[in-house]
């Protein structure tokens, strides 16, 4: 594996005709490993950048899963006494279907591509997780560009660091404990097709993105937060 290139293998998650039982589990053990090894917590603190003191905000995830990163952020709103709305857009219906079935959370879920949503209103904060590394560059600029467009404060990103220590460190990880042919194969190919940081300067910069922050966070994550300049008097 060389990891000085990103790898450009298909995940079999983004196949055709997977068992919806399989994506199910899929999804779930993607919760555990976002709670366990610290994903969510780089999710909120995504999300706390750019809310800054309102409080009341409109959340947009693209490539929202399962939805368990919308619903750990509605825990941390309820918490501190936060007012939010929620908007998840998925391309699979059976991720759609897995996310609604979270009783606990009141989001308007979406199956579309998410470059086809129409929003009555702009959410006031895009971000995606483990999403961007689906994609080759040429599609990421735009997609960088699609959510700088449609937040009206920013977006973020929050997505894995491409490292050998990361790579077999989850590929044994998943080989003991997970119960996902998915996931098994998945996890670590996720790893190879991520990012490095100057990858995320090359990105930002070449799709016209100046006012951004890039942040390595434990477990070999990468944190993007862009924020819209024009409105950073609400975030003194």
């Amino acid at each position: 594996m060389n990891f000085r290139v990103r790898s450009y293998q298909q995940e079999l998650l983004d196949g055709n005709d997977i068992p919806f039982e399989d994506i199910r589990r899929n999804m779930r053990e993607l919760n555990v490993i976002n709670t366990w090894l610290g994903g969510h917590q780089i999710t909120l603190k995504g999300f706390k950048r750019l809310l800054g003191k309102h409080k009341e905000v409109s959340v947009c995830e693209i490539g929202c899963g399962g939805g368990d990163n919308l619903e750990a952020i509605r825990r941390w709103c309820v918490k501190e006494g936060i007012s939010a709305s929620f908007t998840g857009i998925d391309i699979n219906p059976d991720c759609i279907r897995v996310a609604k079935e979270r009783e606990e959370i009141r989001c308007d879920w979406i199956v579309s591509d998410y470059k086809e949503v129409q929003f009555n209103s702009k959410p006031d904060v895009i971000f995606s997780s483990l999403f961007c590394h689906h994609f080759p560059e040429r599609e990421l600029l735009a997609q960088l560009q699609w959510m700088q467009n449609q937040a009206k404060w920013g977006f973020f990103v929050n997505d894995l660091h491409r490292h050998p220590i990361a790579y077999h460190s989850i590929r044994v990880l998943t080989r003991l404990f997970s119960n996902s042919y998915l996931v098994k194969n998945d996890a670590p190919l996720s790893v190879a097709r991520g990012f490095v940081k100057n990858d995320w300067y090359q990105l930002l910069n070449s799709a016209g993105i100046t006012t951004f922050s890039v942040d390595w966070k434990w477990a070999f994550r990468w944190l993007v937060v862009a924020s819209n300049p024009s409105l950073q008097a609400g975030h003194a």
